[in-house]
Formats: C-alpha cells, structure tokens, sequence
C-alpha cells in the first residue's frame, strides 16, 4: 500500500514538461544547423567548384569542426540546454560529444587523458559505420550476381 501511494504522490506532485515547447525548440535550432549547414555546401559549391554531390564530404567536416570550436568555448553547452534533441542529433552533436569526452579528462594529461578519450565516442561510431556499409555493400554485390537486383 506505500509504494501505491508513494507513487501517486510522485505523480502529483511532478510537473508536466512542456512537451510541445520543447519539440519547437528542438525543432527550430535543428532547422538552424542545417540552414548553416546549407550555407556551407553552398560556399563550396561557389567558391570551390565543387559539385552537389561532392560538397557533402566537406560540409560535414566544417560542421563537425564548428561545434566543436563551440564546444570548446562552452557555448555549445548552453545551445544544448536550450535545444535538447535539436543539437543533439545534427552531425553537429557528434563533434560536440567527441570533444566533450576529452575536455572532460584533460586533467589527466594530453596523452591519456586527452587522446585516450577523443575518440572514446567516435572510434564505435566509425567501426559501426564500416562494418555497416561492408555488410549492405556485401548483400549488393550477393543481389547483383544473383541477378535479383540490376546494376
């Protein structure tokens, strides 16, 4: 009978977040970053001669580079704070989260705290990423020689 009312306590007294609020934020600072995020593509494709296709690869290394700059300087906190998801799910929040992990173990010294840390977050990020695209690149060429799918 305690935990019954403990809980209904719990539920009482609780408050209700602000689901659709917090969905705007989200929403509205992760339209942000990629607005900028076009706005680069978009430098690259003028200034650079790069096409559509190819000004993906350097886009997303300029993002990832501005947040971590912002994370560096504590800004990209205080974004995260505000947007939640918003930050949070843009490549964006990739960069954020590796330089996160070592500044936060940069009392350990450069080489094991620092290094041992940077890619504490991005190294299961990218091995996912290999072995992933092995694996469909690996059923493609089953599927193609097979010839249930053409080429």
């Amino acid at each position: 009978m305690e935990k019954e009312q403990y809980q209904q306590l719990e539920q009482n007294i609780t408050p209700t977040p602000p689901y659709l609020k917090n969905a705007g934020k989200a929403f509205l600072v992760g339209g942000l970053i990629c607005t900028i995020g076009q706005a680069v593509s978009l430098f690259y494709i003028v200034f650079f001669n790069f096409t559509e296709a190819t000004a993906g690869n350097p886009t997303v290394a300029t993002m990832v580079f501005f947040a971590m700059i912002l994370t560096g300087l504590g800004l990209y906190k205080r974004i995260g704070q505000f947007a939640g998801a918003g930050s949070a799910v843009p490549v964006t929040g990739f960069g954020n989260a590796v330089i996160s992990s070592a500044i936060e173990h940069k009392s350990e010294g450069l080489v094991l705290g620092v290094g041992g840390n940077l890619f504490k977050l991005a190294g299961s990020v990218v091995l996912f990423g290999v072995v992933s695209a092995f694996f469909v690149a690996l059923i493609k060429y089953i599927l193609v020689t097979l010839g249930v799918v053409s080429w």
